[in-house]
């Protein structure tokens, strides 16, 4: 396996282990829950003002698991991509800047709105997909 292989091997790793652990922490323990039980409660009950067919905890834990299964999914594709069709991956602008724009606003996300460790993750993940395209594309 090449260096650029790697690189966009680690890249989609990092992703996958942040989206493995966002899924396990929706649905284990209280890590994303509010610590307020007041406003768990009210979450509870509360509908959002799109639909009075859900309550905001339902799509709290219906967002953050998707949102996990995005993660998840970037990590399987590139992955693959690197691994099994690199002259695809490296090959085509289109899939390449895909991937980039992907984590460019996921990392947008995270400064704006997440916590250091997403945020560490991703620009990582950044870093080691942009150097492994850059070497497979050259």
């Amino acid at each position: 396996m090449s260096a650029a292989q790697m690189l966009v091997v680690a890249s989609a790793a990092i992703i996958s282990i942040l989206g493995s652990a966002h899924l396990l922490y929706t649905y284990v323990g209280n890590k994303l829950r509010p610590r307020s039980p007041q406003l768990l409660e009210a979450m509870r009950v509360e509908h959002p003002g799109i639909s009075r067919q859900t309550t905001m905890w339902r799509a709290w834990v219906g967002f953050n698991a998707s949102h996990s299964l995005g993660a998840l999914l970037f990590g399987a594709v590139y992955g693959y991509l690197a691994v099994a069709q690199p002259n695809l991956l490296f090959g085509s602008w289109v899939l390449a800047g895909i991937g980039l724009v992907m984590l460019g606003a996921l990392l947008a996300l995270a400064v704006a709105y997440w916590f250091h460790i997403p945020r560490n993750g991703i620009a990582l993940a950044l870093i080691c997909y942009l150097a492994g395209i850059c070497l497979g594309r050259s």
